[in-house]
């Protein structure tokens, strides 16, 4: 993209493809309408990608943000190998900030969505790696460690508006204690904060640059705890 490129937001054409496509999910209509995909949602996520890593640089200069599809932006295509859901494309936009050494979902990192009229946006890390879970759970359990992410969720989960999520396990894992203070985040395989509404007025214009970072913002000390004791 040129230099000069600036995010001015997503436009109504945005939503409608994605309405549209909901309607219209076959290969021959998205071909027909590729253009209007490209246009309207491809490249002012290009630019939502620059403009926002380079905030999010403020805060983690390690963030990355590569404005490319299957890099910081999604892919549209459905993976239908394996499951019977063989619709061919995703309805939504996705976008991803990550932070670490791992290939890019093995990293915490900063996650938007956006559909025909929803917006979700989230801080953390999905899905553990199988090879993070012990680290994970030595550092909830760890008393200073465990008390300072204990804190942080708290502080986050104040706001009504953000939930936890990450939660997967039945039974706490054999070898740690289940009367430990932080017992619950021993039954996660993930561990993010999400939140999800409707689409905001912010969303068509730059503002939504600081509507979105400013939940970033907030979801940055649960990025931080992760990085730094989980992911290191």
């Amino acid at each position: 993209m040129p230099p000069e490129s600036r995010f001015n937001g997503f436009t109504k054409v945005t939503f409608k493809f994605f309405k549209d496509l909901e309607e219209n999910n076959k290969r021959e209509w998205f071909e027909e309408h590729r253009t209007i995909f490209e246009k309207n949602v491809v490249e002012p996520a290009q630019e939502f990608v620059m403009e926002m890593g380079g905030r999010l640089r403020s805060a983690c200069p390690r963030i990355v943000a590569i404005p490319k599809i299957d890099k910081s932006i999604f892919r549209i295509y459905r993976d239908v190998r394996f499951g019977k859901n063989k619709i061919p494309y995703k309805t939504h936009l996705g976008i991803f900030f990550w932070e670490g050494p791992r290939k890019k979902l093995g990293n915490p990192g900063f996650y938007l969505q956006l559909d025909k009229s929803s917006i979700l946006i989230a801080g953390g890390l999905h899905s553990l790696p199988s090879e993070l879970l012990k680290a994970y759970r030595d550092a909830v359990s760890d008393p200073k460690k465990g008390a300072e992410i204990a804190k942080i969720l708290k502080k986050l989960t104040k706001n009504t508006s953000y939930k936890l999520g990450g939660m997967h396990y039945k039974r706490v894992p054999r070898g740690y204690d289940p009367d430990n203070s932080n017992v619950d985040l021993l039954l996660h395989n993930g561990l993010y904060v999400y939140y999800e509404g409707p689409v905001p007025k912010e969303v068509s214009s730059r503002d939504f640059l600081d509507y979105s970072f400013g939940i970033f913002k907030d979801m940055l000390p649960l990025h931080n705890w992760l990085r730094d004791n989980v992911i290191a």
